[in-house]
């Protein structure tokens, strides 16, 4: 059956699995201070990086329809395995249904769209959770765009639960961040690019810089996501007149609030308030 979902305007609604969305927020807040923002984390359910496709999908639907229920008519998936697993069936099967002029969109191809102007060697490396790596996501939007570019994955099973437990910064984590690089570098030898495919992976861009070899370039993601939703909203102008523009972010989140706020700081530097939901 149909909901009726309400024509007033609203806020932008970012989701991610976990915590490595907020990355994603901060980046675009950032660069589009003046809209609201709704973040809902699905901490209680995370990590996504391991779950089948039929779970993320059935996880990350849930969670569109909620924001979309809290007045968003714009939905960032600031998660890679969701925009993976879940953001093409959501958009070709489900908003049609739902409300079609409503958007969900990914982090995943406004990362490769950059891609082809930072590569020099054509040869290009995913850093990323095995769910990512395993979906041939970037693969695959890559070759659309750059058939000529050859892609090599790597997953990285432990850099998450590092980054969640507050290891980003402690001796042992620089052995399992060598480790996947060297795994990676060692597919191919002309690799000059790596794409961080995860957006916890910025909180360990220290080391990571550290042990990337000279003349490889690192991307993270949020930046490029932020100029990317910058230039959508300006391209459509009948979204970004649905989106209000007070400044304001909410939080919200399926884990317990003191949980919830203890690991956002690790993000996001400061003090955040959040209210527990459930999807």
């Amino acid at each position: 059956m149909k909901q009726e979902l309400s024509t007033i305007p609203g806020p932008i609604g970012v989701f991610d699995s976990g915590y490595g969305g907020l990355t994603i927020l901060s980046k675009i807040r950032e660069a589009l201070p003046q809209y609201d923002y709704i973040y809902l984390g699905d901490n209680a359910r995370t990590p996504y990086g391991t779950r089948s496709f039929e779970i993320v999908y059935e996880f990350t639907l849930q969670a569109v329809t909620k924001l979309f229920e809290m007045g968003c008519h714009l939905v960032i998936l600031a998660c890679n395995t969701a925009s993976a697993k879940a953001l093409r069936s959501i958009q070709m099967n489900d908003l049609p249904g739902m409300d079609p002029a409503r958007r969900v969109l990914g982090v995943i191809r406004p990362t490769v769209e950059c891609i082809g102007s930072i590569t020099h060697s054509r040869h290009v490396g995913i850093l990323a959770t095995a769910g990512t790596i395993k979906s041939e996501s970037y693969p695959l939007e890559i070759h659309k765009l750059f058939p000529d570019i050859q892609v090599q994955g790597e997953a990285c099973p432990l850099w998450v639960p590092l980054v969640e437990n507050n290891e980003a910064e402690g001796d042992g984590t620089d052995y399992f961040i060598r480790k996947y690089i060297d795994e990676l570098l060692s597919k191919d030898e002309y690799i000059d690019t790596v794409i961080l495919g995860c957006t916890h992976y910025p909180l360990l861009l220290p080391k990571i810089q550290k042990y990337m070899p000279a003349g490889i370039t690192t991307v993270a993601q949020g930046e490029l996501v932020a100029d990317s939703l910058k230039d959508y909203l300006r391209r459509h102008p009948e979204m970004d007149n649905k989106c209000t523009k007070t400044g304001n972010c909410a939080y919200y989140t399926t884990e317990a609030e003191e949980k919830f706020i203890e690991s956002a700081s690790t993000f996001l530097n400061k003090e955040v308030t959040v209210q527990r939901i459930e999807l």
